[in-house]
């Protein structure tokens, strides 16, 4: 089949949130991918996206009185949302040949520019029941399972691109080390040339955690993989103690490679010293994450913002009244949803805090509560907070969190409201992002290596109150544009916790309960900063730095 359009990029990612309806995504790295996509969209890159069709998606999280979290998969029919490309081929795992479908998903962009998602699909009548599965849910199973996983979307990806004919591709362009196994295909088609398969790839990682970088015995791989990995695959760059390092693999066969802001990109060359790591900051989809009582606004105010958003620096040419208004309507929605989810009656009249993000032990989210008795001091009758976030379901310490936080709430009724909304998904990030009053975010730096809920805050006009890790690193003036919290050289629980505590009594409060004109002045200064972490500055990076290059 002769594509429609010439492609000269593919962007592989293990999950793309693209849409609430489409439930392929788990968080973070999902919803900045499928922002990487709708950028493209706009910028008209010749650009395809290759990714896992989740029939079960990630999971649909429930939590009792006492907060503890239970799963459910709610099997999710592809068509009509998704178009059944006529491409099936077989992929050798486990020593059987397994079947794959692709299905096309459509994303259309601002100008009217297409870009395809690929979704690959084993969920079929001629395979045996252990490999229909092996694309149904999303980070699920055992290590065996996510060998067969990745290599689908690696080799099975590249597979794919080949049937459709898309031949003159110059970058393969990796979203973390998921997709590393699509390097091993281009080795093999090209005789094991190194150098040929590196001018064609570029590795973007995303986490300076270890856990978030896969590795998998060998012998377990070449037992999986038989007759797909090429036989002089034990070099001393990639295997370690008999292990395969996915991300290595990644950077080993690309040409450049980049974290996901400055911090990061430091931290992760010192994480990969063997490799150069350079840096492009995240950026998120504007016209979808500004809520829509201002997007009504900006419309109407900034014409032309959606396809430049450097027209939003102009914000302070909208009245103080009309931008407290649109923040307001979007307050009063989130806690009409929230009040009809909880019984705590969340006020308008309340400094809103949110927190939402995967619940993981080292963004911190129980830090606010160190030291209950303070918290209570200095918030009772003027906060309020909302939390949300799913923990993996075999993360015990991640559902830990989530009760702690419940059992919180319950020890602070009738002084501070706090809630735990279920089910963290991208429409429910939007209505967070974009309702509360100050965005709170506590890692433990240099952990977070984006942070990107925070930029969707800024981008409604929501102060940061955060550690200044990830993207807050370079984005915080503080006291102008919101507030960072610690000292950047000494992480520490306690000391954090007490600068939060200071920062809110001394600062955040007197800012939210003060006057009229200073609150909208930091809203403002908020939007403008938002300006700078867009997904099209960030895909207009990725043009200069890595995809010119091709």
């Amino acid at each position: 089949m002769e594509p429609k359009q010439p492609i000269k990029i593919a962007y592989f990612s293990a999950e793309i949130g693209i849409s609430a309806s489409l439930p392929t995504y788990s968080g973070g790295l999902g919803v900045l991918a499928g922002d990487h996509i709708k950028a493209a969209a706009d910028a008209e890159l010749p650009l395809c996206a290759v990714t896992l069709l989740y029939k079960e998606g990630y999971f649909q999280q429930r939590l009792n009185a006492r907060g503890y979290q239970t799963e459910t998969y709610t099997r999710f029919d592809p068509e009509p949302l998704l178009t059944r490309e006529p491409v099936r081929f077989t992929l050798r795992l486990r020593e059987r040949d397994v079947w794959i479908q692709a299905y096309r998903y459509d994303y259309t962009g601002l100008t009217g520019f297409t870009v395809p998602i690929y979704f690959l699909d084993t969920d079929l009548e001629e395979n045996f029941d252990d490999d229909r599965i092996l694309t149904m849910r999303l980070y699920s199973g055992d290590k065996n399972h996510r060998i067969l996983q990745e290599a689908i979307l690696g080799f099975g990806g590249m597979r794919l691109l080949e049937e459709l004919g898309h031949t003159q591709i110059e970058t393969y362009h990796m979203n973390e080390g998921h997709c590393s196994f699509l390097t091993l295909q281009l080795y093999e088609k090209f005789g094991h040339d190194r150098e040929r398969v590196r001018r064609l790839c570029h590795f973007t990682t995303h986490t300076p955690v270890p856990a978030g970088h896969d590795h998998f015995n060998l012998a377990r791989c070449e037992k999986l993989l038989h007759g797909l990995l090429p036989t002089d695959l034990a070099l001393p760059s990639l295997v370690q103690n008999s292990r395969l390092h996915m991300t290595e693999l990644g950077l080993y066969f690309s040409r450049s490679a980049n974290g996901v802001s400055r911090l990061h990109g430091r931290v992760a060359q010192e994480q990969f010293p063997d490799f150069t790591i350079d840096s492009i900051t995240n950026g998120v989809y504007h016209p979808y994450w500004v809520g829509r009582s201002l997007r009504e606004l900006f419309d109407r105010a900034l014409p032309g913002w959606r396809q430049e958003p450097e027209r939003l620096l102009e914000v302070d040419t909208i009245a103080e009244d009309d931008l407290l208004h649109a923040h307001d309507s979007l307050q009063h929605f989130l806690l009409g949803y929230v009040n009809s989810q909880t019984q705590r009656a969340l006020s308008q009249e309340l400094l809103t805090l949110g927190f939402a993000r995967r619940a993981a032990g080292y963004k911190r989210a129980r830090l606010i509560f160190r030291n209950p008795e303070r918290l209570i001091q200095l918030g009772e009758g003027k906060i309020q907070i909302i939390f949300a976030g799913k923990a993996h379901p075999q993360d015990q310490q991640g559902k830990q969190i989530i009760q702690d936080i419940v059992a919180m709430s319950n020890r602070f009724f009738g002084q501070i409201k706090v809630v735990f909304l279920e089910n963290y998904n991208l429409w429910l990030g939007r209505l967070i992002t974009s309702g509360v009053d100050v965005w709170l975010n506590t890692p433990l730096r240099p952990n977070e290596a984006s942070g990107t809920s925070g930029m969707k805050a800024a981008l409604n006009g929501i102060p940061n109150l955060s550690i200044l890790d990830g993207w807050w690193a370079e984005g915080c003036r503080h006291g102008e544009n919101g507030w960072g919290i610690g000292r950047p050289d000494h992480p520490d629980d306690d000391r954090d916790a007490d600068h939060l505590y200071t920062l809110l009594e001394e600062e955040v409060l007197p800012w939210y309960y003060g006057p009229k004109e200073r609150r909208v002045r930091l809203m403002r200064e908020s939007i403008k900063t938002g300006v700078q972490f867009t997904a099209h500055r960030m895909i207009r990076e990725y043009i200069e730095k890595v995809y010119s290059r091709g």
